[in-house]
């Protein structure tokens, strides 16, 4: 199996989905093979890509209660070397469940996952805006997390928080989970807090921010109305350039390892 990455933070409205969707279909571009692991109930992911979550029957929530074998769970789509775990609103009722499935409830979706053939370079799990049983399994799972960081107020909080997550799944769970960097998105190049947010997340995180910054670009949540990456809505547009050259960057971070 290839690298594991959660997209992670509690704050809601900053990317994660987005980010996770596009930088899935960009990697592919680059003759990757990427799952994505839909781990948020809404269901946004799996949306994203063009699967109706009310219509399918086998999802991520089957496979962590009822382990049905993931092979069977993960779904094709149309988007060049993309497959994904979908899930639904099935997967809110994960906390409550579990516990009736096994005493490691932080630990299901790794001992899931041992089940998935090694063909995809890359793993992309979408967690939902809590720091909750499902992100901690999520980030107990991964080997790196990527955190975005939307350019706005209380950006810096939210930080501080994760990276408290971080470190407690980092002891009780999983000692090798790295940050695989902050991702800056919903820059406004016309507003000096866009700049000011950046500046300081760079001169706290230097080695851990990507270059590549995402910004507010009209064709992005056109793309995500129309239930399509922004490379293939508008493969020259702002939006798709930017997640071309956040996933080249992360190529790069492996290349350097």
């Amino acid at each position: 199996m290839g690298k594991i990455i959660s997209i992670a933070n509690q704050k809601g409205g900053v990317g994660k989905t987005t980010t996770t969707i596009n930088l899935a279909a960009a990697l592919g571009n680059l003759n990757k093979q990427v799952l994505i692991i839909d781990m948020d109930p809404q269901g946004n992911s799996s949306r994203g890509v063009g699967i109706d979550i009310n219509a399918i029957k086998n999802t991520l929530f089957e496979a962590l209660i009822n382990q049905k074998n993931v092979n069977d769970v993960i779904k094709s789509t149309s988007y060049k070397g993309i497959d994904i775990i979908p899930s639904n609103l099935n997967l809110a009722n994960f906390g409550i469940t579990i516990s009736n499935v096994t005493n490691q409830p932080h630990n299901r979706l790794k001992e899931t996952m041992e089940q998935i053939k090694k063909k995809y370079d890359y793993v992309l799990i979408d967690c939902p805006p809590s720091l909750g049983l499902l992100t901690i399994n999520a980030l107990t799972a991964s080997n790196s997390i990527l955190i975005p960081v939307q350019c706005e107020y209380f950006a810096m909080e939210a930080i501080a928080q994760i990276l408290g997550t971080i470190s407690e799944v980092k002891r009780l769970h999983n000692p090798n989970l790295e940050i695989e960097g902050f991702v800056l998105t919903m820059f406004d190049t016309h507003t000096n807090l866009s700049s000011e947010i950046a500046q300081e997340v760079r001169s706290l995180f230097k080695e851990n921010t990507f270059i590549s910054v995402i910004p507010r670009n009209v064709s992005i949540p056109e793309a995500t109305a129309k239930l399509m990456p922004v490379s293939e809505y508008r493969p020259t547009s702002a939006g798709s350039v930017s997640y071309a050259a956040l996933a080249k960057e992360l190529l790069d971070h492996e290349q350097n390892k």
